[in-house]
């Protein structure tokens, strides 16, 4: 059997009783490193979980998926996911091709980003599409995710903006090279997100939201030090001290924001004032 299992957003204890059983029973043990990161380390994993840990890059999950599956029609193999197994479509091809080998596959949920978010105080069924902010380069500056948003503005509903990490990337040289060498670890922040937000609604101009939008920064979701700041998007673009460390993620608020919901998140605003102000005139009654 494949198992994947989701591992929670913050630590070791995250992981469900179900999910610890299938960990200590299973023959080989992966931990899929790319999409996302716990907040402690692997050797924590290991310790708390008795068992050794592999780790999963990109190119082993993506081009040598058989050597994770090698053997799991008679064995159990266990494939580790930060948050929810299906948070990231990448994990639906590891399925695809289990089923292609005729192994089977059964799942164990947890908490995810997707549901983790709840803790800003909106309520989840106000979220409309769930979109992702890659960093910009100079001659790279995707920008699919501005419709996406302005849909969501456009009938009232929450945006969910997961940000991009880099871990174990190579740069375009040592790529072209050939040569095994890997780039820092880098995980954006909140502030570069709404900046790189507020670049592309100047160059669209199409009111899908601006400076003045309000939205909240989300840090640690689900761990000890988990943390929230709500304010404009301008405001945002100097909030990555308060919010501190990895992991981060934004929400725009869309405008059929509730009262209760506003009663909640103003809570987390830099300027309360401001966010009530902003709210008054632009969210309250947008129903």
């Amino acid at each position: 059997m494949l198992y994947l299992v989701g591992l929670g957003l913050s630590d070791e204890t995250d992981i469900t009783v179900k999910g610890l059983e299938v960990v200590k029973k299973a023959s080989r043990v992966y931990l899929e490193a790319y999409t996302s990161i716990l907040l402690v380390d692997k050797s924590v994993l290991e310790t708390y979980y008795g068992r050794p840990v592999i780790v999963a890059d990109r190119e082993m999950v993506e081009s040598d998926s058989d050597a994770i599956l090698h053997d799991a029609q008679n064995v159990d193999v266990a494939f580790l996911v930060v948050g929810d197994p299906f948070g990231a479509t990448t994990h639906t091809d590891i399925v695809l091709r289990a089923r292609e080998l005729h192994i089977p596959v059964r799942t164990v949920p947890n908490a995810s980003i997707m549901s983790g978010i709840g803790a800003a105080g909106l309520q989840l069924y106000n979220f409309g599409q769930t979109v992702s902010m890659v960093f910009f380069t100079d001659n790279w500056r995707p920008a699919s995710f501005y419709d996406r948003i302005k849909e969501n503005r456009d009938i009232g509903l929450h945006t969910l903006v997961l940000l991009d990490i880099k871990v174990k990337e190579q740069s375009l040289e040592n790529m072209a090279r050939g040569r095994k060498i890997y780039e820092p670890p880098r995980y954006m922040t909140v502030g570069t997100c709404a900046q790189q937000m507020l670049e592309v609604e100047e160059e669209k101009g199409l009111g899908a939201y601006g400076p003045e939008s309000l939205a909240i920064g989300a840090a640690r979701v689900g761990g000890k030090t988990e943390k929230f700041v709500a304010g404009t998007l301008k405001e945002l673009c100097e909030a990555d001290d308060v919010l501190g460390p990895p992991l981060h993620s934004l929400v725009l608020l869309g405008r059929r924001t509730h009262e209760l919901e506003h009663d909640f998140v103003r809570e987390f605003a830099v300027d309360r004032e401001n966010w009530d102000r902003i709210w008054k005139a632009e969210y309250q009654g947008k129903h």
